[in-house]
């Protein structure tokens, strides 16, 4: 490929990957050699694994007993965001020192503009090799790739392509539908059930989805799916708000003590993340783009800027604070790779808002209303305060079989995990539609014609045909019955299994037979 001039780059963009991000960060906090399996694990099944594990027979998805059977030698270590944001600084510092407005995607991934970077060195190619090197001396991996939008130069990285000028929509008309899904930090949340949706509907490709008139996707999907609308489309990627960025918006804090502790630089960014909110709040807008600026007492100064598809919440945002400054501190600790250490403890940290977006574009849990929203999340704080961690607790759609299962509550505050995957297979998994109400500890009895108990044999089915169900001392006459579907054993190798009843008074249950008694886990409406 011939080099490609600097006239006409000012709107290109250049994406560096660093590919298997979770993993390579993992062992390197291990101290592995570049040879040895290892992955990392996400609700006990593999998010990510190195080159070396997938040679082995590794993959995304499976279960830790899966990989370790096909990769004895594996390593296996948990998820970690903050080890991932921490180690990728050493990366970014690296591409910064080659160009300086560098942005951070996600660990793993940052963008920059080319056109910032090839009137220095010329060419694209010479600029990308530049940056390859400059990150593979920390013993990175990565690759590079460029095109008009960011969201195909990101595509284009994983695959270390060039996409020439203005063949954005062409390079991306041919790809599958999935790969609008494959990079999280240029998506929302549900972008997995418009992909699924769309394969169900037919659209296999991102082409075929580009076709799609934009007014029959918006009155039809949801803003994200407009947003991958135009991704596939390679229009222009969303611009800033348009209106001024207030001065007021900008926190700078001064350090009293100073701080060179990652314990107090992570509590420190929590609370300045907390105040630029409230200030974005205030002015009815959302932060998209921010720059956090670290300075010490002897004036050395270390700046980075973060984006994210959506905008950032406050916990994101003190998230990001306490990446980089971890990152920076730990380079006293001889771990910072490319990053001068830190010449003396640091007096001031700065947040600026660089871009905003209307405030609108920020979804909230408990309600569309912003104020209520804030005011609720305000109100359960306070109550978490008072009754301890675990008192305030949010559900998060887990893995299981039955409904109870299929729920994980997490305090309010803490990364929204679910125990199990929701997206495992769960052989035994009651059928849809699921109960419309939830019960736990009410205990009933289902008898036969003569009045006798039924039970589930150890064949898994019932020793009987149910005729009556005695609930809270009345009598009900079973009309209807399906099942019982074995679902395990309980503690005494008995079987546990489902069976939905309709009474007589037109209501449908779902019951548990649990350690020989027969428990209502749920009520149909």
């Amino acid at each position: 490929m011939s080099a490609e001039p600097a006239v006409g780059a000012s709107r290109r963009v250049l994406a560096l990957w660093a590919p298997d991000w979770p993993a390579a960060a993992a062992g390197a906090e291990y101290d592995l050699a570049p040879h040895e399996p290892i992955a990392v694990l996400r609700a006990n099944r593999v998010a990510a694994c190195s080159a070396s594990a997938r040679r082995q027979g590794v993959r995304r998805g499976m279960s830790k007993r899966q990989a370790q059977a096909n990769c004895p030698q594996l390593v296996v270590a948990d998820d970690d965001m903050h080890r991932d944001g921490r180690l990728f600084e050493p990366v970014v510092a690296a591409v910064a020192q080659l160009v300086p407005n560098v942005e951070v995607l996600r660990p793993g991934l940052c963008v920059l503009p080319v056109s910032a970077g090839v009137r220095y060195f010329g060419s694209v190619e010479v600029l990308a090799e530049a940056l390859v090197d400059a990150v593979s001396a920390l013993g990175v991996e990565s690759s590079v790739g460029v095109a008009d939008e960011m969201f195909t130069a990101v595509l284009a990285a994983r695959q270390g392509i060039f996409v020439p000028a203005d063949t954005d929509a062409d390079f991306l008309a041919g790809r599958p539908i999935g790969e609008l899904m494959i990079e999280p930090s240029l998506c929302g949340e549900r972008r997995a059930e418009l992909v699924e949706l769309l394969w169900h509907l037919g659209v296999r490709s991102i082409g075929a989805f580009a076709a799609l008139t934009s007014t029959d996707v918006a009155t039809r999907f949801d803003d994200d799916a407009v947003l991958a609308h135009r991704q596939a489309r390679a229009n222009p990627s969303r611009p800033p708000s348009g209106q001024p960025l207030l001065t007021d918006l900008t926190v700078e804090h001064s350090c009293d003590p100073p701080i060179e502790r990652i314990d107090a630089a992570a509590f420190l960014g929590r609370r300045l993340a907390e105040e630029l909110h409230r200030g974005l709040s205030a002015a009815a807008v959302a932060c998209t783009r921010l720059a956090v600026h670290a300075i010490t007492e002897r004036g050395q100064e270390h700046s980075r800027i973060w984006r994210c598809a959506q905008p950032l919440t406050a916990d994101a945002t003190a998230d990001r604070i306490r990446w980089q400054l971890e990152g920076w501190l730990t380079a006293a600790a001889g771990r910072g790779g490319g990053i001068e250490k830190p010449d003396s403890p640091i007096v001031t940290i700065i947040l600026e808002p660089v871009e905003v977006a209307s405030a609108g574009a920020l979804q909230y849990e408990f309600t569309g209303d912003r104020e209520m929203a804030e005011r609720a999340r305000r109100a359960l704080a306070r109550v978490q305060g008072l009754l301890g961690g675990d008192s305030v607790r949010l559900p998060v759609r887990s893995g299981g079989r039955g409904p109870a299962e299929q729920v994980t509550m997490v305090a309010l505050g803490d990364e929204l995990q679910p125990t199990t995957d929701p997206a495992a297979p769960w052989p035994g998994r009651l059928p849809e539609p699921a109960p419309a109400v939830t019960l736990t500890d009410v205990q009933v009895r289902l008898v036969d014609a003569e009045a006798d108990p039924v039970t589930v044999t150890p064949r898994g089915a019932f020793s009987a045909e149910p005729t009556q169900l005695l609930l809270n001392r009345r009598t009900y006459t079973v009309s209807w019955w399906a099942g019982p579907w074995p679902s395990g054993l309980d503690s005494d190798d008995a079987v546990q299994a489902r069976s939905q009843v309709l009474l007589d008074d037109s209501r449908a249950l779902l019951l548990l037979y649990r350690l020989g008694q027969w428990w209502v886990e749920g009520v149909y409406e």
